[in-house]
């Protein structure tokens, strides 16, 4: 089989630790090119610049933009015959449905999948606790070896045994990596549909606050077995096959309502 070609890109930035260990585990059998951002894009979904300057970078090119930016320059003009398109290593875990939306990483995957492009988005999971805020946790490539060893085999086996032919792309979520442990097993989910935000309003402001971080802190979750919380959770590699066009379907009482729009 031939070498593939693959764009690279995230949303951390392309200085992070987690891009530099895919780029580095995913070139000892492929062409990859980074077209990532300058700079953190955490968390800015599928928002689109109409310019973006772009980089030379020794790994490819930076651009100051968006994980979606990004695709679309790399597919369009940087690097248009790539076989794939990687969006990664992000550090924190990029699970549950209502997530998809707001992650950068996935939404670069969830671009490249308007051009028929297969994509991989992949997500570190750092639980919190311990002595170390998660934040200062991951700082290691080592650390994101379960996730650069799950990309680089879904990379390899993915499309030859027809996935996306099922799919569009794939959200991947893996465990930090056990010094003392095994591999992890991958497990094929889906995302979990528990939503837990809260809004408070005092002295003219309203604080926005995720409580499914402090539930996992704590081991509180309901999502059961077949979940990407649930799977990441328990030390397994997460992938559930999306597709990225929103579903449609026929109502009987919208077509009603339609019908006697004008009446």
């Amino acid at each position: 089989m031939s070498e593939p070609s693959i764009l690279l890109t995230n949303d951390d930035g392309i200085e992070s630790v987690g891009f530099r260990a895919l780029y580095d585990g995913l070139s000892e059998f492929a062409d990859v090119t980074a077209v990532a951002p300058a700079t953190d894009q955490s968390a800015v979904g599928r928002k689109m610049s109409t310019n973006a300057v772009v980089s030379e970078h020794e790994l490819g090119y930076a651009l100051e933009g968006t994980p979606a930016d990004c695709t679309v320059a790399g597919l369009e003009a940087l690097c248009p015959d790539v076989d794939m398109v990687v969006s990664g290593i992000n550090k924190g875990a990029n699970i549950g449905a209502y997530v998809l939306g707001r992650s950068g990483t996935v939404s670069a995957a969830v671009e490249a999948a308007f051009f028929d492009v297969p994509a991989i988005a992949l997500s570190l999971y750092v639980p919190a606790g311990g002595d170390l805020p998660w934040h200062e946790k991951a700082t290691d490539p080592r650390d994101f070896r379960e996730a650069t060893h799950a990309a680089s085999y879904l990379v390899k086996h993915a499309e030859p045994a027809g996935v996306f032919e099922q799919c569009d792309y794939l959200n991947v979520n893996a465990p930090m990596s056990d010094p003392d442990g095994g591999p992890a097993d991958m497990q094929v989910t889906v995302p979990s549909e528990l939503y837990d935000m809260t809004a408070e309003f005092e002295n003219g402001t309203v604080e926005l606050h995720d409580r499914v971080w402090e539930r996992m802190r704590t081991g509180d979750i309901p999502d059961p077995d077949g979940t990407d919380r649930r799977a990441v959770v328990e030390g397994r590699v997460s992938v559930s096959p999306l597709t990225a066009p929103h579903t449609t379907h026929r109502h009987e009482a919208l077509d009603a309502l339609a019908e006697t729009y004008l009446e």
